[in-house]
């Protein structure tokens, strides 16, 4: 009896939640996470992209990152990033944070933060700043446990509160829903037909 063995894919990401959303996404194409590399920001992960391009040559990789306000869309980031990018690379890029992704999946969202799904961004790719505007829903939780985990203590200086990443990872393994969201997220539905296709071992098609 032949079973088949899922395609290993290994990846490079900016931190824990990017992590999570990776693991998520290869799992719902298919696929089956390998080493994942990384998680200690972009520049850390820019500094480091041409080798794990030159990995891409021989074996299936996504490397995923924030657009942030670092171009104006993500062809121009991803010209100046991979611009000879090998055959199995999955180079996406999150418009304009990977919390757009989350927010496009609304309803479960709402659920797991206590908050009113009216409150959620119906286009959450045209935010400038979704990762604020994900901890600004946190501040109108109806849990007490969830306003403390992912709102900055005020005077703390940080952008998010001390549990924000494993709040966001235990939503993204728990409740998030790739497909729905990618309904509502343009960069989502592009990253995930780009990982079907390394599952399926074609070379990707460069369709930012």
């Amino acid at each position: 009896m032949n079973v088949s063995v899922p395609v290993s894919i290994s990846a490079a990401v900016e931190g824990a939640v990017d992590e999570a959303v990776v693991r998520r996404l290869v799992a719902h194409a298919g696929g089956k996470s390998g080493a994942i590399y990384g998680k200690n920001g972009k520049p850390a992960l820019r500094s480091k992209i041409d080798g794990y391009n030159n990995a891409a040559r021989h074996a299936a990789w996504v490397v995923l990152v924030d657009l942030d306000n670092d171009a104006a869309c993500a062809p121009g980031m991803y010209d100046i990033w991979v611009p000879d990018p090998a055959p199995y690379l999955c180079f996406r890029i999150a418009v304009r944070e990977i919390e757009a992704w989350l927010m496009a999946d609304a309803q479960t969202l709402a659920r797991y933060l206590s908050v009113k799904q009216s409150g959620i961004s119906r286009d959450p790719e045209k935010l400038p700043r979704p990762k604020d505007a994900m901890v600004n829903l946190a501040r109108t939780s109806r849990s007490r446990s969830i306003y403390k985990d992912m709102v900055p203590r005020e005077g703390s200086g940080r952008r998010v509160g001390p549990a924000y990443s494993s709040r966001m990872t235990e939503y993204v393994e728990r409740y998030w829903r790739p497909d729905v969201a990618a309904e509502r997220a343009d960069s989502l539905r592009r990253a995930i037909h780009c990982l079907r296709r390394l599952v399926q071992g074609q070379k990707e098609s460069i369709n930012v």
